[in-house]
Parts: structure tokens; sequence; C-alpha cells
């Protein structure tokens, strides 16, 4: 693949980036443009792109970094939900929603947005984790768990109210999660997919998002049954046994995001 197929291929994930990092589809193109055209006027820039998306991203950085790209602020989300997502990124400081924007919505490792970012990987991790608290701190939100096991479930209680946050509800079946779901609305969804009476949480969830669209965590000691490709595979999905920094890691992430998906 040549230079410019390998940067082809890749735009349209810059693209993403910079309008998610910047609020704005137009500010966002204006920086991909200044990389793109400092990349044509430094050769040895243009050479260090033929390595796939990081060093893209890499070239992104240093002029999102340097500031010399003159741009307008305009609000053009495209959706409620983006709009939403841009208002939750505006309260984070900037070091610390690339490093969030890059380990979640770009799926770098932690490695590979220190180099990036030109940090190493510990700073990275404390920056995300820095994104993570200022995310907690702006949003809290009422929490269904669907969980049979009562032990795991009081576990997930203690956690989520740790957090900030307040249990709408608690189910062991199906019947009951809807039960649940018709008196009050929930902001947030942590389901497990074997249930009690031999239901399953995946048409629990069904049921939910009939009523409401609301992000759904899964946590199961059964992941195999939701990476088939048979249907949609859920973004956040957390296996059993769990560590409970891994669930806070997901609610935080799937609040943040306010949708069973992140930003696209």
């Amino acid at each position: 693949m040549s230079l410019g197929q390998q940067v082809a291929a890749n735009l349209p994930f810059l693209r993403r980036y910079a309008r998610a990092l910047t609020g704005s589809q137009a500010t966002g193109d204006a920086f991909v443009r200044a990389t793109l055209e400092a990349a044509l006027a430094d050769e040895e820039l243009k050479a260090s792109l033929d390595g796939g998306r990081i060093p893209l991203y890499s070239a992104f950085n240093k002029v999102w970094s340097s500031a010399n790209v003159e741009v307008e602020q305009v609000d053009d989300v495209s959706s409620e939900h983006e709009a939403g997502v841009q208002n939750r990124l505006g309260a984070i400081t900037p070091l610390n929603r690339q490093a969030l924007l890059l380990t979640t919505l770009e799926d770098f490792s932690a490695a590979e947005a220190g180099t990036i970012m030109g940090l190493e990987t510990a700073e990275i991790e404390a920056l995300v984790a820095e994104a993570i608290s200022e995310i907690d701190r702006e949003q809290a939100t009422s929490v269904l768990i669907i969980e049979d096991e009562p032990l795991i479930s009081m576990q997930l209680e203690d956690l989520v109210s740790s957090l900030g946050h307040e249990i709408c509800g608690t189910a062991a079946t199906r019947t009951q999660a809807r039960e649940v779901v018709e008196s009050k609305t929930p902001g947030l969804v942590l389901a497990d997919i074997q249930l009690a009476d031999g239901s399953s949480g995946l048409d629990a969830v069904d049921d939910i998002l009939e009523i409401a669209k609301v992000p759904v965590i899964f946590i199961t000691a059964y992941p195999e049954r939701l990476l088939t490709g048979d249907r949609p595979e859920p973004t956040y999905l957390v296996t059993k046994p769990f560590q409970e920094q891994t669930v806070r890691a997901a609610i935080s992430q799937a609040l943040f995001f306010g949708s069973t998906r992140p930003l696209d």
C-alpha cells in the first residue's frame, strides 16, 4: 500500500478524533488539513507517516499542540448524541481529553497513546484516570442492576453508590427488570446474561431498549455468548470474576459517551 493510500485509509478515523477533540467538524477538519499541509511541506514528516495510524496521529498532535492554524469554532454537531458528548468533553482539561479519546474512541493502547502524545505510558494512564474522575464529578445517574447472584448484586450496588450514583432497582429475572424500568427509567444498566429463572439478560436489555435508549454494560462469566457476530456486539463488556476498577472505568466511559456505543 502506498503512502497516499495509507493516509487515505486512516483519514476518516483522524477526522473523527479531531471532531471529538475540538468539538466542531469545521475546526477538526481545519487541523487535519493543517497536518497534511505540514507533511507536504516537510519531507521528514511526510516520510514518518509511512507506518499507519500512530505516526499520522503523532503528526496531528504536533499541529494541535502548536495551534498554528487559524480556525473558527463552529457548533456544527450532527446529532443530539454528539452534542451531549461535546458538552461532556468540554468539562475535561485538554491533555486529559486527548488521552481519554485516544484510548477509548480511537482504541489505542496507553503505550500507543504515549507515542502519539510524546508521553510515558504511566503519564497517559494518569491522564485517563484524571479524565474519568472529572467525568464522575460532572454526572450522576440512576442505575439498574440485573444480576441473579445476591453477593455480586450487593457488590455492584456498593460500587455504584460509591461513585455517587443512585440505585433505581435490582432485578434477578427479565420480568423483574421490566417492572423496574416501567416504574423508573434508569440512566445506566449493568446486566448479567444468565438470570435466575433461566431467562436471558440479553432479552431483558432488549426489553429496556424498547422503552428507553440507555447505555448498557454487560458483566458476565460467558463473554463468548456476546461475541458471536450474530447480533450487534456490546461496546461495554466486563468478564466475571471482575476487578472493581474495570467496572468503574466501564461505567465512566458508558456515561461519558451517553450511548450503548461510543461516538462514531
